[in-house]
């Protein structure tokens, strides 16, 4: 039997006769059997590989033949547009079979969601992490009542919850509504292909100690796993994959004009600040162009992205806000200007293509001069950055999620939730509630978590009453604003103003740009979703700011980081540098000009004989000497962390540590602290020799994790990490210290 044979009788009808599949795909039919069983699975295929299908039709199936009522469906996603976007789809498939879905996140009205609360329950829920707790904290809401059928939880994109801080909220609120309904939770997550698969399923089962006792697995059929020794570059179905070198945005916009005229094209580009410029230089060369970025107002993306999907001859520019599987219909085009940070990164942006029947996936890349150069006569890292990328992918290489390390932080918003959602909590039996999830482990916090919940209660965030810990004084000034609201929200952004025309929302943009507006001609202009807006008032009470349409050219301005690359990528490019030809990858006559030239220049920082290169001072580097290591951002981190360690350690290194004898004390600072660690190389000083660094480094790497050198952080920066209020500072610059070593 197939997996379609096990599929509820109408949902059969209605693939067949409504959909007009002949059949499921992979996916599909290999998921039917196991999640009908009530086992728990990550499903992975590329973007618009069917996974929503392959979750929702077997889960349907149950609900169908099992005779669920209430809410008994959870359907997580990381975006609200994401949910938006699937709820048609979701309740065409529910009503096939006479069943509902509602959606409930920050954008629903209060009215939309009491109705759902006090009437007519729908089946299926599409809410977010934040959302859910909400729900579970809120006196409007019963939730042992609303929430007490459900049965199963679809986690869409898992994959970009897990590697971030909302993994660890998400993971802590499930195991919080399982210990509130009393039983198990059937765990499905769907995401793009990873590189380690059977971790991520055990971390979406709650760990080590919970995948043991439950039943999981991972279903890929067709999909090519990192370490199968398989180039995804090679066979009938490799992707086209083209490589071209341009001068400036203007050029990018000249060629769009021209190139794949008459088809849909989506333009990955690096910040919202390029969207900008990029949009309003295609709208110059009169093509029709649409924006997405995050800076927008929802009401402004979805009237880009619903205009895009009905269009046939145009280009949407967007940043990663269109990365995850937002349709936006069918595409034909993906172009990327500069490099994705990751591979996982661009598999996501290239399963945009190659969903109609005879198109194939394709991805042309763009390198431009400019920011990412490295302030010397070099004009070409972007290219580096892109060939790097494309060497890893070729290799077969995909990132690991690995979820961020000491998220003691997390573990104290937990407790305070936690005590709002009950009231309070109980002392002595309080590890029950997390008992599905990995947070209060002591190898994930490198302590117990009682420490944690021991200090909320001396700080005075919790108070207790015997053996019952409850909201206490501290909490309700540091986090009860707006009814605590900004305690359920595990990520951070900037602090943002409303754009306004008239009473229309245009976006937002960053204190830092309202800060440092210059006068044009008397005038002070924004340039936003594509057009130029003029400043009439700023209400810096209210954080907005009140504008009308202007024809003079504005300012874009938002904070980003310098360009970031992990190990593989960093040494992809190294074999760039050495002369490899990255395998299905075409260049055009522009690129390969400029790779010859790539190579000449960063010839002297490769050797075929060692990992590292040292160059003295004067060869690069006038007045320092360097070491090129190819690494990874991470792994310099670490790097300048070893090189550093008297400083960072204090007065000195404790004891003789065995460096070798070069008339440098083994005590010394060995390298600026100062220095933005990149993935290519570290400044040293002067006199540092090649053996006193790696002799550094070598003995940093046999030191326990929890007792190597950390990074200065400065008291002022833990006011960027959430939740920071709730734990000592110096816990919170250590969060801070070891995040940055990864």
């Amino acid at each position: 039997m197939t997996g379609f044979d096990h599929l509820y009788p109408t949902l059969q009808h209605h693939i067949v006769s409504t959909l007009g599949w002949p059949g499921l795909r992979p996916l599909q039919d290999a998921s039917v059997e196991p999640l009908t069983a009530g086992e728990d699975a990550l499903l992975l295929a590329p973007t618009a590989g069917g996974k929503t299908e392959a979750a929702s039709f077997p889960v349907l199936t149950r609900m169908a033949t099992e005779g669920w009522r209430g809410v008994s469906v959870l359907y997580i996603c990381p975006l609200k547009a994401l949910l938006n976007n699937l709820e048609v789809r979701l309740r065409t498939y529910a009503g096939w079979i006479g069943r509902t879905v509602g959606i409930w996140h920050g954008d629903v009205t209060t009215s939309a969601r009491r109705r759902m609360h006090t009437g007519l329950r729908p089946d299926i829920l599409l809410t977010t992490p934040e959302s859910l707790e909400s729900m579970m904290v809120s006196t409007g809401v019963n939730d042992r009542d609303f929430l007490g059928d459900v049965k199963t939880v679809i986690i869409d994109e898992v994959h970009a919850f897990a590697g971030d801080d909302r993994g660890w909220h998400l993971s802590a609120v499930l195991s919080r509504l399982e210990h509130a309904v009393g039983h198990p939770l059937q765990r499905i997550g769907m995401s793009a292909t990873v590189g380690n698969p059977e971790d991520l399923l055990e971390w979406l089962q709650g760990g080590a100690r919970s995948a043991t006792t439950r039943t999981g697995r991972v279903i890929a059929p067709g999909v090519v796993l990192p370490g199968a020794g398989i180039s995804p570059a090679a066979g009938p179905d490799a992707p086209e994959i083209r490589v071209d070198r341009l001068a400036s945005f203007d050029q990018v916009a000249t060629l769009l004009s021209k190139l794949y005229v008459g088809e849909k094209r989506l333009v990955f580009v690096d910040s919202r600040k390029d969207v900008e410029i990029l949009g309003h230089a295609l709208e110059e060369c009169g093509v029709k162009v649409f924006l997405s970025h995050s800076s927008l107002s929802a009401s402004e993306r979805a009237r880009s992205e619903a205009a895009f999907a009905e269009e046939t001859d145009c280009v949407i520019v967007a940043t990663s806000t269109l990365e995850l599987g937002i349709d936006i219909g069918n595409l034909d085009r993906v172009i990327q200007v500069g490099a994705p940070r990751t591979v996982s990164s661009f598999l996501q942006r290239l399963g945009r293509t190659g969903r109609r029947a005879g198109t194939s996936r394709n991805c042309l890349f763009i390198a431009l001069p400019g920011p990412d150069s490295i302030d010397r006569d070099d004009q070409d890292e972007m290219l580096l950055q892109i060939m790097g990328l494309l060497s890893a992918w070729a290799a077969g290489f995909v990132e690991p999620v690995i979820p961020p390390p000491l998220p003691l932080h997390i573990a104290a918003q937990q407790f305070l939730a936690a005590a709002l959602s009950r009231g309070a909590f109980s002392t002595v039996t309080w590890r029950a509630i997390w008992d599905g999830t990995p947070l209060m482990d002591d190898a994930v916090l490198e302590c117990d978590a009682f420490e944690i919940l021991d200090h909320l209660i001396t700080s005075g965030m919790l108070e207790t009453d015997g053996e019952t810990a409850f909201i206490g004084e501290a909490a309700e000034k540091a986090f009860g604003r707006r009814h605590f609201m900004e305690l359920l929200s595990a990520f951070t952004a900037a602090p943002l103003f409303t754009v306004l025309d008239g009473r229309t929302e245009i976006g937002m943009v960053e204190d830092r740009l309202v800060a440092s507006l210059e006068e044009t001609d008397g005038e002070n202009i924004l340039a936003l979703a594509g057009r130029n807006w003029k400043i009439i008032s700023i209400d810096f009470k209210r954080k907005i700011i009140h504008t009308e349409p202007s024809t003079k050219q504005g300012v874009a301005r938002w904070g980003s980081s310098g360009p970031a690359f992990g190990y593989d990528v960093a040494q992809g490019m190294r074999r760039v540098v050495l002369g490899e030809s990255v395998p299905g990858v075409l260049l055009t006559g522009r690129a390969a000009e400029a790779l010859e030239g790539v190579r000449a220049w960063w010839s002297p920082t490769v050797s075929t004989s060692s990992d590292a290169v040292f160059l003295p001072v004067g060869h690069y580097n006038p007045e320092q000497a360097e070491w090129w290591a190819w690494c990874g951002t991470g792994r310099n981190q670490q790097v300048k962390a070893a090189l550093g360690a008297s400083a960072s350690h204090g007065d000195a290194l404790p004891g003789h540590l065995g460096f070798v004898d070069d008339g440098i004390a083994d005590d010394a600072q060995l390298a600026p602290l100062d220095q933005a660690a990149r993935y290519d190389r570290l400044r040293v000083f002067p006199e540092v020799t090649p053996a006193q660094v790696r002799s550094r480094i070598s003995w940093y790497d046999t030191l326990p994790v929890a007792e190597r050198p950390q990074p200065y952080v400065s008291p002022k920066a833990v006011y960027g990490l959430k939740f920071n209020a709730a734990l000592p500072e110096e816990e919170a610059r250590a969060i801070l210290a070891r995040r940055s070593l990864t």
